[in-house]
């Protein structure tokens, strides 16, 4: 038996925790007057979907940024022998 984070059922009740406070927000949202500083940040949700879309973009990027500074497994072949000594 594993780690209590790492079961199926703990992962699950966790999705399901932080989907239903997160929808809850949303609700709650709706209850409270903005007070927008632009216009974009008056529609309603607009917290949430931002955010999403933010975390959308953040790891589009590092896949992009990923591309060009990985490396090869065999890169520093001569220090990984030096290491195994």
């Amino acid at each position: 038996m594993g780690h209590w984070l790492t079961r199926e059922s703990t992962i699950r009740q966790l999705w399901r925790w932080s989907l239903a406070c997160l929808a809850l927000l949303v609700v709650i949202g709706g209850f409270i007057e903005p007070h927008p500083h632009f216009g974009i940040d008056a529609i309603f949700a607009f917290p949430a979907w931002y955010g999403f879309l933010a975390c959308i973009a953040l790891i589009v990027i590092a896949k992009a940024i990923g591309l060009f500074i990985k490396r090869p497994d065999t890169y520093y072949p001569a220090e990984q022998e030096r290491d195994r000594e």
